[in-house]
């Protein structure tokens, strides 16, 4: 191999390691690691978090603010505990609401937290007291495709009702 072959070999697995360096830099900068030193940290407690995983984005009018750093379930509650890691800047209201809502209907979920109108501000450490917890929305479509309870029609054939009284005229 001459020392062509050589420098171009060498210049080439230089290039691939700076653009490995660039990807991993990339990679970092999008997964929101080392954005943000000195966030604070609030927790909520949801009765349903669905498919909500650490990680998971924070909004405050679709912009995002934080993650979802952590879940737990209390046990003497059977409450999930979500501990929110929300940027510095961002100071909320002590009376925001905080609502577990889905990306699209193919899935992903990310909590939303809506403002609310207290002069004090949430602290670190603190709790969001206003929360609604995920929706099932295959459950829902569910009960309304097939709905149950005393409204049963009735069977084909059956007997009209004895008494004319129960029955409605046939024009008013």
């Amino acid at each position: 191999m001459g020392l062509r072959e050589q420098w171009a070999e060498t210049l080439m697995g230089f290039l691939v390691l700076v653009l490995a360096a660039g990807f991993l830099v990339y990679s970092l900068s999008v997964g929101g690691v080392g954005s943000k030193p000195g966030g604070y940290d609030v927790t909520a407690k949801f009765g349903q978090v669905g498919s909500l995983a650490p990680g998971a984005a924070v909004s405050v009018a679709g912009v995002k603010v934080g993650t979802v750093s952590q879940i737990t379930l209390d046990p003497k509650t059977f409450l999930a505990v979500t501990k929110l890691s929300l940027d510095p800047d961002v100071k909320l209201p002590s009376d925001s609401t905080a609502k577990i809502t889905s990306d699209s209907l193919l899935g992903g979920v990310h909590v939303a937290i809506a403002p609310g109108g207290a002069a004090d501000d949430i602290k670190a450490g603190g709790e969001i007291d206003n929360t609604q917890g995920a929706v099932d929305l295959f459950g829902l479509i569910g009960s309304v495709m097939r709905p149950q309870g005393g409204d049963t029609a009735p069977a084909a054939g059956a007997a009209p009702a004895a008494n004319p009284a129960a029955t409605a005229p046939d024009s008013y």
